[in-house]
């Protein structure tokens, strides 16, 4: 197995700094790389650069700069030009497959947060013992940083990388090798139905409280956002003030993410300890929070009609603060150490099927579904919250994908 591990690191303010100057030099380094790429593209008859010609250029690079380039690691910086070589070849795929191209940007260095080391030892070395207290980081030209290791890691680290979130610094482990800690079976299905007004309701007619954190959140984040917006925009990333306003801003939205992260894991490891099979709808977010297009009114040139944009805008944003596609993804993680079974399904008309399971006749209609709680069919009478009999549908699809993969 593989997983990932994030420490928070407790840098002193030289090493701080030193993590500082770290970033913007590889930020440095990647916008070279992609302006040599421009360059050649546009001057040289469409030459098109590759990652091996830029990769072979460093050693004269460090040897030109020692003072920035010189003191970092090799390895990093290959890591480095390899991300602006992914960014272009995800540019091209793009291109031929008919998308939004999205071509390479620059980066700032507030844009520019994460660099990555390919191998641990070479220019960074995780140095941890069992039951260390003192854990440490060893980077290549900032030192041994301290590190709050609030649980063991497993396996064998691959790869690290240094994250940093505002004023905050992370280490991020990708190990390997890692056993599976199979918890014992307990006999029992669920199927799952995710909402927003409920995170999401169980077969079992169990509905999770939906903790809302952006909107708990809205007032002291809407004030900041208004201070932040009285400065002029000529103004803008100049001052001090400005600047501050700004990490206002980041730490709210920061601090909404870490709470329904927390809030994630700790519902789906409740789900994975009940459940030895859970179901859950196949969704396609990006679909589901997409803007609606508008409608231009054919008598009218210029205008165009309701196209129920307000609401939808309402509905997307209750969707992405739900958090359902990082919530799906940590009960898939969970379920795979455990040694548990997740299984999408169809989602289509899954709250609008008279569930047979519970005693409906399996009718499907759009009427079925007489207001966002509630559930009635037309043609037998039954009646259920709309939730409920969602969760119960999605169990009869996961028992038919069982039976056909029997």
């Amino acid at each position: 197995m593989i997983r990932a591990y994030k420490f928070l690191l407790r840098p002193t303010a030289r090493q701080a700094a030193a993590l500082g100057e770290m970033l913007q030099d590889h930020c440095s380094l990647y916008n070279g790389a992609l302006q040599e790429r421009r360059e050649a593209w546009r001057h040289r008859s469409k030459t098109s650069i590759k990652y091996g010609d830029q990769s072979a250029q460093l050693k004269e690079i460090r040897a030109f700069d020692p003072e920035q380039q010189g003191r970092w690691s090799f390895s990093s910086q290959q890591a480095t030009l390899r991300r602006l070589d992914n960014a272009f070849a995800a540019f091209f795929r793009r291109v031929r497959n008919g998308e939004k191209p999205g071509y390479p940007r620059f980066k700032g260095v507030g844009h520019f947060d994460t660099v990555v080391f390919p191998k641990n030892g070479d220019g960074c070395r995780w140095d941890s013992t069992p039951h260390d207290p003192h854990t440490r980081v060893r980077l290549k030209g900032v030192g041994h940083v301290r590190v709050h290791q609030h649980r063991p890691v497993q396996g064998r680290v691959k790869t690290i990388s240094i994250k940093r979130e505002g004023k905050r610094w992370y280490v991020i482990m990708a190990c390997d090798k890692i056993p599976a800690e199979v918890l014992p079976p307990t006999g029992t299905v669920v199927g799952i139905d995710m909402g927003t007004v409920h995170l999401f309701t169980t077969s079992d007619g169990v509905h999770e409280p939906n903790p809302k954190f952006l909107d708990d959140a809205a007032e002291e984040l809407a004030a900041a956002q208004r201070h932040l917006a009285t400065f002029p925009r000529r103004t803008r990333q100049r001052t001090k003030k400005h600047r501050a306003a700004a990490r206002k801003v980041a730490k709210l939205h920061a601090k909404i993410r870490r709470r329904r992260l927390d809030h994630h894991h700790k519902i789906a490891r409740a789900l994975i300890r009940h459940y030895d099979v859970i179901a859950h709808e196949r969704l396609n977010l990006t679909g589901m929070t997409k803007a609606p297009a508008p409608k231009p009114d054919p008598h009218q040139n210029g205008a165009f009609l309701p196209n129920g944009a307000a609401a939808k805008a309402g509905l997307n944003k209750g969707i992405l603060d739900a958090g359902w596609g990082q919530f799906l993804g940590i009960l898939a993680n969970k379920a795979e150490s455990a040694g548990r079974l997740v299984i999408p399904v169809e989602a289509r008309n899954t709250s609008r099927t008279c569930p047979p399971s519970a005693g409906g006749c399996g009718h499907v209609a759009r009427e079925n579904r007489v207001t966002q709680a509630k559930f009635q069919c037309r043609a037998c009478g039954f009646t259920a919250n709309a939730d409920h009999v969602g969760a119960l549908n999605v169990l009869d699809r996961a028992g038919l994908v069982l039976c056909d993969a029997a």
